[in-house]
């Protein structure tokens, strides 16, 4: 990649995980009502899955920014936002459901991107024998 493109690369991943970032956050800050949505949809477990999926997102987040292992995360994190596109955006005859399912549709593209490209100079994957 050029020099531009390794800039747009780290940008990229700045922008794409800053959604998952404050939607961890949120998780974390107000357990008791995320525990409770998940719990009026269906999702298993909701008191220990609001605690994994917190995880991902903010354990996973912050590992894309630094881009350490990269490809490997983007695999976590395209999975995770097509499980929660179902889970949590199913109704997709409400069109705001149907706006949060194709979001995460467009960021698990994104998040393919990184799988098939990686994650450029600026990441720790670059520093690794190898490169990224």
């Amino acid at each position: 990649m050029s020099k531009n493109a390794d800039l747009l690369a780290l940008i990229g991943r700045i922008l794409m995980t800053s959604l998952i970032l404050v939607s961890g956050t949120g998780k974390i800050l107000a357990p008791a009502a995320t525990v409770a949505y998940m719990d009026s949809l269906g999702i298993p477990a909701p008191a220990i899955s609001i605690w994994i999926a917190a995880a991902i997102e903010v354990g996973g987040g912050l590992l894309l920014i630094l881009g350490w292992q990269t490809r490997a995360l983007a695999v976590l994190l395209s999975v995770f936002a097509v499980v929660t596109a179902y889970y949590y955006h199913r109704n997709i005859s409400d069109p705001n459901q149907l706006f949060h399912f194709m979001k995460n549709m467009a960021v698990t593209g994104g998040f393919f991107q990184l799988m098939a490209f990686g994650a450029g100079r600026y990441s720790l994957d670059a520093r690794r024998v190898g490169g990224a």
